[in-house]
């Protein structure tokens, strides 16, 4: 049998015990952490979740050393790892087989945006897109409904599409406070 096939029946078994789950306790909503540091003389972002660190870095034409993907990228990285994974939930779930999955998002940066002529070019990636490359025996009925329900239930795709209300402060600390912060972690 196919590797991911097999992974899908242990990820059906895993919906399956979650649920059940949630039906006998009360789940909480959760607070999701990331914190970035920039880096001394190098510029780099070191992204912290939970106990895991991501570098980030812009490249050389843009005083970076290339060490990781901006942030732009990893927003597109982001968006493909997250529907890559709630295909695979939605089809463990509606019993979809898969033997091969692969997401692309693709989206445009320019770098002239919010410049003299440019002000309506948008300071973020825009025209985003995502093509999904599978290999399966479901029929195109079956696919379609695995797309539709993959769409409804994705949290980033979702968080993209649907305007957000972010706010942000600025807090002043002083340099041994940081210093002191940055050896505790």
């Amino acid at each position: 049998m196919n590797d991911l096939l097999d992974y899908l029946v242990a990820k059906r078994q895993a919906i399956r015990v979650r649920r059940e789950a949630a039906k006998t306790q009360t789940l909480e909503p959760r607070t999701l952490t990331a914190r970035a540091t920039a880096e001394g003389r190098s510029g780099v972002r070191r992204i912290r979740i939970r106990d895991f660190q991501v570098i980030s870095d812009s490249g050389p034409d843009f005083a970076g050393y290339n060490l990781g993907p901006s942030s732009p990228e990893l927003q597109l990285g982001t968006l493909s790892s997250c529907i890559t994974h709630v295909f695979l939930i939605q089809a463990a779930d509606l019993g979809v087989p898969l033997e091969s999955l692969e997401v692309e998002v693709t989206g445009t940066m320019d770098p002239r945006a919010g410049r003299d002529g440019f002000e309506d070019t948008p300071v973020y990636p825009h025209g985003i897109t995502y093509d999904v490359y599978l290999s399966s025996s479901a029929s195109s009925e079956e696919l379609a409904a695995l797309h539709a329900a993959v769409e409804k239930a994705c949290p980033i795709l979702n968080l993209l599409i649907n305007p957000q209300k972010i706010t942000g402060r600025v807090i002043q600390t002083s340099p041994a406070e940081l210093e002191k912060e940055a050896i505790a972690v």
